[in-house]
């Protein structure tokens, strides 16, 4: 069973990598969670949103959650988890709406361009 916990080291790090990045999200809306438990073998971290139609019953704006699975992303060495919250947030539209990016443009070079960009601003 898949048990979920307030991952608030993540949440600074996306914060930090984002500054630096140039990545602009309102973070107020999106919300970090570590996963134990999971069987998964591949996925390392996953975005969800809130649908649509429960944003609008509940008269609120879109919200995001990402997910780290902790087996598969905690042992990654540093760089890779740097690139793996990149790619998250880029599924993130600027717009926040509760709509995705698709991997057409959350794809490698994209997410290493991100990733240079960070590492030269993050040295500043």
């Amino acid at each position: 069973m898949i048990k979920y916990f307030p991952a608030p080291d993540i949440d600074q790090k996306a914060r930090r990598i984002a500054e630096a990045a140039k990545i602009r999200r309102d973070f107020s809306r999106i919300h970090f969670v570590r996963s134990r438990g999971s069987v998964s073998r591949r996925t390392l971290a996953r975005c969800h949103t809130v649908p649509r139609v429960i944003q609008s019953a509940l008269e609120m704006n879109g919200h995001y959650v990402i997910e780290v699975i902790s087996e598969n992303f905690d042992g990654l060495e540093e760089g890779e988890r740097i690139k793996i919250i990149i790619h998250e947030l880029m599924h993130i539209p600027e717009g926040m709406r509760g709509g995705f990016r698709h991997h057409d443009y959350v794809c490698r070079k994209n997410i290493e361009q991100i990733y240079r960009n960070y590492n030269m601003n993050s040295k500043n």
